[in-house]
This record gives structure tokens, sequence and C-alpha cells, in this order.
């Protein structure tokens, strides 16, 4: 499967305005709960967690909160779009209003790095990060990541 197969244009959200990065996790949450069937409150601890390790921040503007879940159905891959850049903690201090959330079953942890690097991959072309902010449609920013040429990418 390629990487951007994870997406889908119902998992891609053009629109979120968060204040700061707890209330983005909040919210990314609360989206991805009931797609997996599972307690928001359980998929925020997981990217809190991961968050306590090290900000998921890429840079230039990119976000990738992630974790690895007991009891998912499936992989999990939400596009956000936020109104205003918000603080992330990211190393070149450039506030994120771009996010892929990537939550991913424990029992199969296989495919779960090579979709991470997948997406990293994807976003090293620069234009990329720039027409998923001028994207007017959740199809449009679907059809980008799909255009990609890292979408060849296997996972």
């Amino acid at each position: 499967m390629a990487i951007t197969n994870l997406f889908s244009a119902s998992e891609s959200i053009l629109s979120l305005a968060p204040v700061n990065k707890a209330e983005l996790l909040e919210r990314l949450a609360a989206e991805a709960a009931p797609r997996l069937d599972q307690p928001a409150e359980t998929i925020l601890e997981a990217l809190e967690a991961r968050e306590r390790l090290g900000s998921t921040a890429l840079g230039r503007g990119v976000g990738m909160p992630h974790a690895r879940m007991e009891g998912l159905p499936g992989p999990l891959a939400l596009l956000a779009r936020l109104e205003r850049p918000i603080d992330f903690d990211a190393r070149d201090g450039t506030p994120v209003d771009l996010v892929f959330l990537v939550l991913w079953p424990e029992e199969a942890p296989e495919g779960f790095l090579p979709a991470l690097s997948g997406i990293c991959r994807a976003l090293r072309d620069n234009h990329l990060p720039r027409q998923l902010r001028q994207a007017r449609s959740a199809a449009e920013a679907l059809a980008l990541l799909q255009a990609t040429p890292s979408n060849a990418t296997e996972i």
C-alpha cells in the first residue's frame, strides 16, 4: 500500500483553529476517536506520551503527531490544516499550520516507520506544503498527496 493510501478526503480537516498545541492534540484525538471506535481520552494520552519524548514538529510549519496504540482496528492518518499557526516546539522555531496525525496498531508494527518516513519524504518537496496550504478542499489536498513522487513508497 502506498503511504498516501492512508489518507482519504474524509480524513482531511482543512479548517482547525486551536489556540495551542494541547488544544490541537485534543481536537485531533476527538476527530480520530469515532473513526477508530476508541475513547478520545485514550488517543490523547497516547499522543501526549509521545510528545513528552520530544516534539513531533518536522520543521517548516509541519507537525506529525503520532503514536502506536493497542486495540486499533487499523492505521489512521489525518491531514489537518490550521487556520492560524501555533507553537509546536519545532527545532527551527517555525509555528505549525500543517499537521499529519498518524495512529498505528501496536499489534501490527510493520509499516509504521515506513509510513512516517514516507510522509516525510513526500514533504521534502518544498512545493507540496505550500500547495497543501492553498488547497481549497479536502479532495484537492488528497489529490496533491497522491501526485507526489513518493506516493510510490510502499508500506
